[in-house]
Formats: structure tokens, sequence, C-alpha cells
């Protein structure tokens, strides 16, 4: 007999998965929200909890995406099929592609995290976009950062925004939540160096020695970093810029700095 098919929009589980889009009640519940083929096979293969998957076949778009839903079912997950009407309701996209799933939050804590050798860690304060902060996950895993600390934010990890714009990266980066006076006591306890981007750095950031354990911290793009950073820092560094604009997106400066980092430690 097959699963029955929840086609109501009105459907206590379909009204429960639809208010984890509000920021109180993912911290009330511990759960978020991951929707897509990609961001759904990245949480599947890692170790976040994933509880539950909705899907609509009418809707699917990735040819794998049948097969990721039976292998969630093998792996526990509890899968429910969803009409177009009650996908419409869960999901936060246009064009769905018919995949979302509720997954338990977990704890972002420093004393979490755990450094290699030489780590190389990014910092970030103060972000206020969900896109923003996807994106710096999505730069911190392609640099092979040991941990990204997000600093006194704006918005917050669960965001689904931030997973979806993360493409995943959200599980497989290292990720801290602390202040900033918890987070530099921290990195000073760990023996990183502190190299503070800003547009009134000494020194141009390829001029600066970015190599061993060291600890990029950028600042928002509003205010830049706080006096604290700047305070702490061992190098105030900037990124040379030829045009009339003193900032870059934060995401973007990211980028400049960590690969500058990975081509000096290779």
């Amino acid at each position: 007999m097959p699963d029955e098919v929840i086609h109501s929009r009105q459907n206590p589980r379909v009204q429960g998965v639809a208010k984890l889009r509000d920021r109180a009640v993912r911290d009330a519940r511990g759960r978020f929200l991951v929707e897509g083929f990609r961001e759904l096979a990245r949480a599947l293969g890692s170790k976040v909890a994933l509880e539950e998957i909705y899907f609509c076949p009418a809707l699917f778009k990735d040819p794998g995406s049948a097969d990721l839903v039976d292998r969630a079912r093998g792996a526990g997950v509890d899968c429910c099929e969803l009409g177009e009407s009650a996908f419409d309701k869960v999901s936060g996209r246009e064009g769905p592609d018919g995949l979302l799933g509720v997954a338990e939050t977990w704890d972002l804590s420093l004393a979490r995290l755990s450094l290699g050798k030489d780590p190389l860690v990014l910092v970030a304060e103060a972000v206020e976009k969900p896109g923003n902060l996807g994106a710096l996950l999505r730069t911190a895993d392609s640099a092979g950062c040991a941990a990204l600390i997000i600093c006194d934010p704006v918005t917050d990890l669960f965001n689904p925004n931030v997973i979806r714009a993360s493409q995943g990266a959200a599980f497989s980066v290292p990720v801290a939540v602390a202040s900033s006076a918890d987070a530099i006591a921290w990195v000073k306890a760990r023996g990183l160096r502190i190299l503070a981007t800003t547009p009134d750095g000494a020194k141009p950031l390829w001029d600066v020695d970015a190599r061993g354990p060291v600890a990029l911290v950028m600042g928002s793009e509003k205010d830049g970093l706080a006096p604290a950073w700047l305070q702490a820092a061992d190098a105030r560094v900037f990124i040379p810029q030829a045009g009339l604009s003193d900032s870059l997106n934060v995401a973007t400066a990211a980028a400049v700095c960590l690969f500058e980092a990975v081509r000096q430690r290779r």
C-alpha cells in the first residue's frame, strides 16, 4: 500500500514545518530546514542529524532525487510525500525542486572546535546578510579552513538562506558562534596570530606572513572591525584597491585574503 500523500496546506505537520522559517521557532525546537537536492545530499552524507524529508515527485529536477529519498529512508529518516500545494507552503524558494529536510541543530560553542597543526581560521564579525554568511562558509570550505568563528552575528547559521547560500558547506566547516571578546581570548590562548583586515591597515596582506597558526579576521561591511580586534591584532592588513570604493563585499574580501594565505602556505 503506497504511503499517504499530504495535499492540504493546513495540515498540522505542514504548518509545523513552515514555522521553522522563523528564528524563534528554530531556537525553541532546536531544528532547522535544509532545502534542495544538493544541500540534502550533503547533509545526508555528513554527521548532521537529519530527521525528516518532505518530497514532491512532481517538482523533482535532479534525476537522483528519488534515489536520495530511498537512501534517506534506508538511513532511518522519516520521509513524507507532499502534494504541490502543500510543498509550496513549506518551501522558501521560487521554483523549488521538491526536496526539503528537517535537521537537528548542533552545539556552536568555541569548546567544540578542535584545531590541527598550523590552522587557518576565518573569523567574521557582525555578519548581517544570510547570503554573505553562506558565501563565507563556501569560501572557508574551499580554502580548507580549520574553522569559521562567527562573532556577534546579526543573522544565524541555521537560517534557511544561509544553508542554501553555503551549498552544503555549513555541514563540512567546523563553526563556532561567540562574542568578539571570547573569540579573541580563545584565539590568543591557542597561539594564533591575528591578522585584522581594515582599509587603514599598515600593509597589503601579501606583504605579511600568513603561514603558521593564523586567524584572519573580517569586519562588517558597514562598520568594519570593532576596536577590540584592531587592538588585539598582530598585524593590520588591507587589500589594495584602484577604484573609488574603499571596501569589498565581505565574502569577496575573505576569498581574496584566504587564498593569498593558501598561496603562501603552498
